[in-house]
């Protein structure tokens, strides 16, 4: 089962490190990571997507807690909160699927965000079902490269 944990560090130097040592010294794999300051700049938040049962997880938010420079530790049940991922999808195109493409893109209130003669670089903001779903529709025209944030996420309350 995938849960999304949101833990909230002060902005020091080695705070990722730590929490990415402490997963991948208990074996844990990390599905995404996405770590940014929050309104106050001395605090970061980080959303990690990982994949256990919920005894699992539990443990890795304990242990998470445990660490230096952690403030707080959540993680996120189903409807518990708003989540969001960003994804830059370059398409190769020609005069015949350009405007196949940009109909595509228009569907899933997704914006061209750079043309080239043969090219078009998309950028497409919802969640992981809405990124996932285009990105299979462009499959059959020329995925050239694609990055993607991994999510972020907030409490509702």
């Amino acid at each position: 089962m995938r849960h999304t944990i949101s833990v909230l560090v002060e902005n020091k130097f080695g705070v990722l490190t730590r929490v990415a040592g402490l997963f991948s010294g208990r074996g844990y794999n990390i599905d995404s990571l996405n770590v940014a300051p929050t309104q106050d700049a001395t605090v970061s938040r980080m959303t990690i997507v990982t994949r256990g049962d919920d005894a699992t997880v539990d443990q890795i938010v304990k242990q998470l807690k445990k660490l230096t420079n952690v403030i707080n530790v959540q993680d996120f049940r189903e409807g518990e909160y708003v989540d969001r991922e960003l994804a830059l999808v370059k398409v190769g195109v020609d005069s015949k699927t350009r405007s196949e493409v940009m109909q595509i893109t228009n569907i899933f209130r997704a914006k061209i965000v750079d043309i080239q003669p043969q090219n078009l670089t998309i950028e497409v903001t919802g969640d992981e079902d809405k990124v996932e779903k285009l990105l299979s529709l462009l499959q059959s025209f020329k995925i050239m490269e694609v990055t993607r944030t991994g999510k972020v996420a907030l409490p509702r309350n």
